[in-house]
Parts: C-alpha cells; structure tokens; sequence
C-alpha cells in the first residue's frame, strides 16, 4: 500500500471546500475569536444559560462512511478523502452554531437558513464527488447517496421544539441507528482559525456544558455505587473451544506519541481524526503510514516481534487549564481542552472463542471497535465499557461516565470484534469484514474466530464531584466537536502487525488453554 497521493481537485471541490470553509466564518471575523465569551450568554453569577425553547445543541447528519459499504479498491482512497472533508463540513458547521447563539435567539429560523441549509448544499456537492469516483472506475455508486446530504439541528435531550425550525430535529438520538466506529474523517475544519479565548475556571460549564461548552454535562455522570449490578454471565467455554490467552507488554505512552490522524479511516488526511490518540506499540502510525512503514518501524512493545499499533482518543480533566494543543487544531481550536491523563496502566491480551479454535490474524487486519459518532448516530454500534477499579466485574457502563469512590479509579475497557470473514484485512466502511460473535460465542456463517483483542486502561485521577447540577473537575475523551464529549463516544482502533511466528505463538497458545507473552 503506497502513499495515498490526492489528485488535484476540480474547481467544483475547491468552491465546496471553500464554502465550508465559510460556515466557521461570521461577522466578518473568525469564529475563535473569542469562543469561550460568545458561545453562550450567561449569567456570571448562576452560570445558567439564557436559550431560546429548544435551541439546537448540536448536529446531526447521516454517516455516509457508514452506509458506503460497498466502494471499489481502486476509489477508496479518494473516496476517504472526501469522506473526511464531509467530517470538515459538519466542524465547521457546529461552529457555526456554537458562536451564533444570539442571533438564534433573535430568529427561530436563523439555524435552518444561515448553517443547515449551506450544509446541505455543501455536502451534496461532496456527495457527487463520492459518485463520481465510484462510478470513474467502473463502480455502480448507490442512488441513495442522494439523500445523506440534509442534516438536523438536536435540541438538547429533554427540550421540546417550541415551534423553532430546526431542519426536523428529534429531542434524542435514535438508539437503532448505526454509524461507523471510530469514522473519524475530517480534514482540519477552522484551519485559519485562532483559539484566543480562555477556559472558565475550575472547568465551569457553559451552553451544552464542559469547559468549552461542548460538553460533558452533569447528566453524563453517575455515581458508580448507585448502579445496580449489569454485567452479564459470560459464555461458559465448551469443549471444542479456545480458552488461553495471550499478553502483550506495550507501555502507556510514556514517550508521548500523540496525533489527530486516523489513518485507517481518513489515510492521507492530516488531523483526519479532529481529536488526540494515545498511541502504543507502533512508533510511526501517521495520516501517511503505508503496510511498508509498520513492518519497518520501532514498537513500544517489550515483545520486538509485535509491531501492531493500539490507539485510542485521549481522556482529559477539563478543570480550567489546558494543555500542549490548546492552540492545535484536533485540540482547543476543536473544542477538545483541559488536562490529558496519562493512562497508568495499560493490558493489552486477546483471547479464545466460548465454541471454537481461533485461527491467525491476517497481517495489517484493521479493526475498528466502538462509535465516535454515537451522540447524533445512535447506540448501534457503541461498545464502550467504563467502570471504576474494584466494580468492573459488576458494572459496566456504556452512556455514562463513572464516578468512583474513594480508593478506586476510573477504568475503560474494549473487547474487540472476534469474528473474520476469511478474506479481507479492511473493508470499505471498516466494519463488514469483521463481527462480533454471537451471545454464545459463535461467529456467523462464513467468519472465522480469531484471537479476541482486549484492553483495559486504568486511570489515576481524582474523581469528579456533582452537586447543584453542576459537574467540577469532569473528565471526558476527546472527540468530533458537534458529538458533545459523550461516553458513548469511545472507542479504540488496532491494526495487526504481529510477525508470523509470534501470531503463531498466539494461536497454539490460546487454542491449547495456556497462558502466554
């Protein structure tokens, strides 16, 4: 897999990308001016924001990577490409939003006219493109593209409509909707733009809440030890199954290997992902890394033989500072601020099937578990799991973050798909050419059971604490900016570059029960 160069865009792309562009502009000025002051009005006293009935909080557009699960080898890299200026569109659209709330106030139409109705027509321009390159190489592109390119301003969940013209929007996220996990594209909306504004002190919330009024909001935390227990028996391992389990050793990022590129879905594309990644393992994982650049790179890992690349969006404390990327696109200029925390500890196994032998990775498989987009694309595909040391084997927790008591600490974990379809190491949308088992751990006809990739990521920072409606010292991943910082929103991202012997290890190992590194 070589470089993926973009060509030269028609004069139709430029003008597209342009107007965009022009979404983040108002008032002849910039929108980050002065983001953290005009987002909101608010009273200095109370923090309570002054919002028109059902004033749109966020937005929400059809995931066109997800649906796209049929593209031609051949197009998919242009086709990521313009996947991620759709990513860029919508950026830049919520900035918009986020900085015109009093002119929103002033015209219940000002929503639909002034940002949803540029979007669609920005998008739509897009989506000729993704047609056009489908059909260049001789692909048939889908006739229903045409209808992904109107969005929806959401109200906050719990607002009714109030009889403002939102473009049609719902005061909840569909929980059967589906969206690509972790379709992180984008292409750096707001490049021009300058973040000079700085943060409420003590992570004070504002508009959609959080310290730079994106969220997270005191809804989106519970107290841990008030939730019934929820974790489900696990199926029992039969006979013909695979109950070993294989460990890696790959550090924490202790050497600070941070990007905002994603470069399984957005490859060629700097700041593809609009949020910061930890990064272990693979030292040279970028927008540009090509099959050949893994296999040659430095690893993390403390077994050389496995160069495969773990990464996941950052989590950060938003208690009033900041920090290294304040300034960066992907982080303050993206509404993705406060404290990055250090994961203190970070186990990385994978394991058998319940009802089968597990047979190798393919090299450079790309899996992608989890939904960045859950917020306006629903639950289908969220597969977070938050929970605090001490309760992960009673609750787990998908659409809230913990709070833990005293002597316990936040913990993220991820159990992958574990089920292949025998043939491909990436698909068009990321998703089909690998499944999750089923409730007894059998894979669909035709999948294969291969090694099931688990991580579990311990955190050490004080707990959050809630009182008066009001959430201090939140923590929240890094996210899109329109998607609200939600917990649902995590996710984590794998590509395979173990060795041929050592994946071989992993295989003998797990499918004769033992326990091995």
């Amino acid at each position: 897999m070589g470089r993926n160069i973009r060509k030269r865009r028609s004069p139709l792309a430029v003008r597209a990308i342009a107007a965009s562009a022009a979404l983040a502009i108002g008032g002849g000025g910039l929108v980050w001016a002065n983001f953290y002051a005009s987002a909101h009005e608010s009273n200095s006293a109370r923090n309570t924001t002054k919002a028109a009935p059902a004033q749109v909080a966020t937005i929400q557009c059809p995931d066109v990577g997800q649906k796209l699960s049929n593209v031609p080898n051949q197009a998919r890299g242009q086709v990521d490409g313009e996947l991620a200026t759709l990513d860029q569109q919508i950026t830049a659209a919520y900035q918009r939003l986020a900085t015109t709330r009093d002119a929103q106030t002033r015209d219940a139409s000002f929503v639909q006219n002034s940002i949803l109705t540029p979007l669609k027509q920005n998008r739509s321009v897009i989506i000729d493109r993704i047609k056009l390159e489908i059909n260049r190489v001789g692909g048939k592109a889908p006739g229903w593209l045409d209808g992904l390119s109107n969005c929806t301003g959401q109200p906050a969940a719990g607002q009714n409509n109030g009889g403002q013209n939102n473009g049609g929007a719902t005061a909840a996220p569909s929980a059967s909707a589906s969206a690509a996990a972790g379709a992180n594209a984008g292409a750096g909306a707001g490049a021009s733009a300058s973040a000079s504004a700085s943060a409420p002190a003590g992570g004070a919330q504002a508009g959609n809440g959080g310290q730079a009024g994106n969220g997270p909001v005191a809804a989106d935390f519970v107290d841990i030890t008030k939730v019934q227990p929820n974790v489900a028996r696990k199926a029992q391992i039969g006979a013909a199954g695979s109950s070993g389990v294989f460990s890696t050793a790959c550090g924490v990022n202790a050497n600070k290997k941070f990007n905002t590129d994603n470069v399984i879905v957005a490859p060629g594309v700097t700041n593809g992902a609009h949020h910061l990644h930890d990064y272990v393992g693979n030292q040279s994982n970028d927008a540009f890394a090509t099959n050949d650049t893994f296999a040659a790179a430095q690893t993390s890992c403390a077994n050389q033989g496995d160069k495969s690349t773990y990464y996941w969006p950052v989590v950060r404390i938003q208690n009033g500072t900041q920090d290294f990327d304040q300034n960066n696109l992907g982080g303050g200029k993206e509404l993705n601020v406060g404290a990055i925390q250090q994961v203190r500890q970070a186990q990385i196994k994978f394991v058998g099937s319940p009802t089968s032998k597990v047979v190798a990775m393919p090299k450079f498989l790309r899996i992608i578990t989890g939904d960045a987009k859950t917020t306006t694309n629903g639950l289908g595909n969220a597969n977070a799991h938050w929970s605090c040391t001490g309760f992960e084997n009673k609750v787990q927790l998908t659409q809230q973050y913990p709070i833990c008591p005293r002597g316990s600490t936040v913990v993220r974990t991820f159990a992958f798909q574990s089920c292949w379809d025998g043939v491909n190491a990436d698909s068009a949308n990321h998703r089909t050419h690998v499944a999750f088992a089923d409730a007894q751990g059998n894979c669909a006809n035709g999948f294969k059971a291969i090694p099931q990739l688990t991580m579990r990521l311990v955190y050490g920072f004080r707990a959050p604490t809630l009182a008066n409606g009001q959430i201090k010292n939140a923590f929240a991943v890094d996210g899109f900016p329109e998607q609200l910082h939600k917990a649902a929103t995590d996710h984590d991202d794998f590509i395979n570059v173990f060795d041929d012997a050592l994946m071989n290890k992993m295989v003998t190992c797990i499918n004769n029960g033992q326990r091995c590194k």
